[in-house]
């Protein structure tokens, strides 16, 4: 029911819901009932309802309680000061449900130069912070992609066929970084690096997005490197018992 409420439809009726969740009326209001009574949802208008404060407040807990949002905070502010003066936005987005979701961004200006922003869910298959994420998932989701999404995969120029498709995931991984052009924003490069959990597997990445009018080689290059650095220091916070075999080798060089 909570996932009906979007920014494009923030305002739903218990029998409008029930309907669109394919359950019957009665269950309908049942459960607008204990979602009220939580404060995830509110009545603003008779029969009408929205979601609720304790949406912000579980929100507040996040940005307060976040582990992986604790130690990228240090980490995300080296890199936007590392920027210097260049016009520069450092994100760092978690997967989610297929989908690359925003989890905090900063910047340097007062408008961000990046499209994304903290609660906004992304593609999977479109730019560099996507691209990172979706390089190291397992073989068996990787299958499950392409047979939902192949012509998605295929217009993306993600490969024409599964073994391509997997061959050029291989080169990202291979490589530990992504660098994309203009992808998600027009006039934007953006690099970015995978951010793993303690199991090592793929959690997130952290990225940098800077005009690409600043951008010489020299540039891109300097912050490419600077931003694997930093990604393996948040790897090794975020998981000192145990280290993906690819960053075990380095760990040393960020301690």
């Amino acid at each position: 029911m909570l996932a009906l409420f979007t920014a494009a439809r923030p305002v739903w009726s218990p029998e409008t819901a029930a309907r669109q969740a394919g359950v019957s009326k009665a269950t309908g209001y049942r459960y607008f009932q204990s979602l009220t009574e939580a404060g995830l949802i509110e009545r603003i208008a008779r029969n009408r309802y929205a979601l609720g404060p304790a949406i912000i407040e579980f929100d507040r807990q996040i940005r307060q309680g976040d582990p992986i949002l604790k130690t990228a905070g240090p980490v995300m502010d080296h890199l936007l000061r590392e920027c210097g003066g260049m016009a520069a936005t450092i994100l760092l987005c978690r997967l989610y449900r297929a989908r690359v979701m925003c989890v905090h961004a900063e910047s340097n200006r007062a408008i961000s130069i990046s499209s994304y922003e903290r609660g906004q869910p992304r593609p999977l298959l479109r730019g560099a912070t996507s691209k990172i994420i979706l390089a190291h998932l397992p073989p068996r989701m990787l299958d499950t992609l392409w047979r939902e999404r192949r012509k998605e995969i295929v217009a993306s120029g993600l490969g024409g066929d599964l073994d391509g498709f997997k061959a050029r995931l291989r080169d990202i991984r291979a490589a530990g970084l992504c660098v994309g052009h203009g992808e998600v924003d027009a006039g934007r490069i953006g690099m970015a690096a995978p951010v793993f959990d303690r199991d090592g597997d793929i959690v997130g990445s952290l990225s940098v997005v800077i005009a690409d009018t600043q951008a010489t080689r020299k540039t891109v290059a300097r912050l490419s490197n600077l931003l694997s650095a930093q990604a393996r220091r948040l790897i090794w916070t975020i998981q000192p018992e145990r280290v993906p075999g690819r960053a075990r080798k380095t760990m040393k060089v960020a301690a």
